[in-house]
């Protein structure tokens, strides 16, 4: 059998990171890995995990099993943290799950479990896992225009006219903020639009929010997933806890399934725990008990808030460093889209061949469709990347 198996394509981030390694210059930057660096090009444990790390340990008697779907209190508290009171509680089914790619993996599996024949809408480009596992489950799948190559901004009419060929039932896969790997976000007119479609055409939004606090701060990030929730009958949403909170290696992330009324809610909620039970009987509780203790311990929710406000307007001023260094060096505005997206990313718009040149003159490694994370520069290596950009002809 196992001799039977066919190689699987490589993974191009993993494949760049292990050239990064191997790259012996001292000035080169890694912009292609996707978690959040300091200046220091740490990914550090916040002050508030390490605190309710350390009064788990003095205080958690037992290892046993929680449920099937988590610890009920983990999911109110991201309940809380992501739709505030846009959908009432009694219509929210939720489960805990491996990290943010096992809630969109499970979200889909629900998607599957009720209607085989629904079709999937990803935005084009999107996180490449997630064509990666519609695919793997044999999904349904259509694309839908989002980005703009010319201006490096959403474009919006280009995805309203593709998204005209949903159909009731089908789901419509979102990025709540800071869209990966664009960093170009929805405004919130045009949320409203998108709310107004779906709500017409009865088709269902998936939005996958993995970076609430990154973009324009805790609750104007949830505006688009809040927005639906509170107008449309069913929303899936997948959470995860890895960037906001820093907690990539415990895999921290959550289902949402809000249901048009209880009844369904509990068919539901019984569905996932089902689901769970098939793939990985009872989810990880580690950092989600961590993530539950800051967000329902005010003094410790409080130094959580104030450490990603940090680590946020950290991203903004690098941003804002490298668009002014451009600005400089090519005596045009052409680059201040880098100053208007969010999150860690940005699609610099540069070509393949001029992504490898900056990798092999300038030690600058980005993935080839020239997404690069904002979070892998600090004040020294602005300039050098300004300067590679500049000389690669982009």
């Amino acid at each position: 059998m196992l001799t039977d198996l066919k190689p699987q394509p490589a993974d191009k981030i993993l494949a760049l990171m292990e050239a990064f390694r191997a790259d012996p210059r001292e000035t080169k930057i890694d912009l292609g890995v996707g978690v959040y660096r300091n200046a220091e090009g740490v990914t550090p444990v916040m002050r508030a995990v390490k605190a309710a790390e350390r009064q788990l340990v003095e205080t958690q008697e037992t290892k046993a099993y929680t449920g099937l779907a988590g610890d009920p209190a983990y999911a109110a508290a991201m309940r809380g943290l992501i739709l505030g009171d846009a959908a009432p509680a009694d219509r929210i089914a939720a489960v805990a799950t491996p990290g943010g790619t096992g809630a969109v993996r499970q979200g889909l599996e629900l998607m599957q479990y009720a209607d085989r024949a629904a079709t999937i809408w990803l935005s084009a480009p999107t996180w490449p896992n997630h064509p990666s596992i519609v695919r793997y489950l044999g999904v349904p799948m259509k694309e839908y225009r989002y980005f703009d190559d010319a201006t490096r901004m959403v474009d919006f009419d280009g995805m309203m006219a593709d998204l005209a060929g949903v159909k009731a039932g089908d789901l419509v896969l979102l990025h709540g903020c800071c869209h990966n790997p664009t960093g170009a976000n929805l405004t919130e007119e045009q949320w409203q639009t998108v709310a107004d479609h779906l709500e017409k055409t009865g088709a269902i939004p998936f939005i996958d929010i993995a970076y609430q606090g990154f973009g324009d701060g805790l609750d104007e990030d949830a505006y688009g997933t809040r927005l639906l929730a509170s107008r449309l009958p069913e929303v899936i949403i997948a959470a995860s806890c890895s960037k906001n909170f820093g907690v990539y290696r415990e895999r921290t992330g959550l289902l949402m399934a809000i249901a048009p009324n209880t009844k369904a809610r509990g068919e539901a909620q019984a569905t996932l725990a089902f689901l769970n039970r098939q793939n990985y009987s009872f989810p990880p509780d580690h950092g989600a008990r961590v993530v539950q203790m800051i967000l329902d311990t005010p003094e410790l929710r409080q130094d959580w808030a104030s450490e990603l406000e940090d680590v946020r307007l950290g991203m903004l001023d690098l941003r804002e460093q490298l668009a002014s260094a451009l600005r400089q060096r090519t005596n045009s505005d052409r680059f201040d889209f880098i100053a208007g997206h969010r999150g860690m990313f940005s699609r610099l718009g540069a070509t393949p061949e001029q992504v490898a040149a900056m990798r092999e003159e300038h030690g600058i490694y980005m993935v080839g469709d020239s997404r690069m994370n904002i979070a892998g520069l600090n004040a020294a290596t602005v300039p050098i990347l300004a300067d590679a950009i500049v000389a690669a002809g982009v």
